[in-house]
């Protein structure tokens, strides 16, 4: 009976430790590499935008190789050397200040589900405010710039899989199509296997540089609002 007791304990413990661990959100750095005595550190982003959200199944915005995606639409409004995006679920008790909220996140915020998040980054021919509309976004060229599946940088889900999603990605000035300029951008994520996306999650964006204007939201009228 003591042992059973014990086994059951350190269960409940090594549970309470990933749990512990999945919350633990460590300070976003970039690709720029500083050394501190004997350890090499990246720099952390000077810029980082948070939006906490929750996807639900059947509020997909568009169905990719049999995939369901939902999309973040992100302004810039400056040219930028360097993006970084990283998207974590379940939120969990994650504590962020002037994080971005959406409604259905507030709605659902206790919610212990969470999805294997898969993270893609796009950049469209948008690159005036005017022209920020759903018709103008559903039907503008969309360039994807980088994508990203597992990461161990970031916490592990509580399954203790590192199943959250981290990328960088820096400009290609000599690519018009790949250059980090003003515009609108989209955070597209799904799952990595096909299947339903389900949970609370908190997707950043951040820069190297401050860029004043800044702004996340789920829907264009949403950005709009935010800018």
């Amino acid at each position: 009976m003591k042992t059973k007791f014990l086994i059951v304990l350190g269960v409940a413990l090594l549970g309470s430790s990933i749990n512990a661990q999945a919350q633990k959100l460590k300070k976003f750095g970039s690709s720029i590499e500083k050394k501190i005595g004997p350890k090499t550190v990246k720099v952390p982003y000077t810029e980082v935008v948070s939006y906490l959200g929750y996807a639900a199944p059947g509020n997909e915005d568009e169905v990719k190789d049999g995939k369901k995606f939902y999309y973040i639409y992100v302004w810039i409004p400056a040219v930028a050397t360097e993006l970084g995006v990283r998207m974590m679920s379940p939120v969990g008790k994650t504590k962020l200040k002037k994080a971005m909220k959406s409604e259905s996140y507030e709605a659902n915020s206790t919610s212990k589900d969470f999805f294997d998040t898969y993270i893609t980054l796009e950049r469209s021919d948008i690159f005036s405010k005017d022209n920020l509309t759903d018709e103008a976004a559903k039907n503008a060229n969309w360039t994807k710039l980088i994508h990203n599946d597992d990461s161990r940088e970031m916490p592990k889900q509580p399954s203790g899989r590192s199943y959250n999603s981290l990328m960088r990605y820096e400009s290609q000035m000599g690519d018009p199509l790949k250059a980090l300029t003003v515009g609108l951008y989209r955070i597209g994520f799904t799952t990595y296997k096909k299947g339903e996306v389900n949970g609370t999650f908190l997707a950043q964006v951040a820069a190297p540089v401050k860029l004043p204007g800044v702004a996340m939201a789920k829907t264009i009228e949403g950005l709009k609002e935010a800018l």
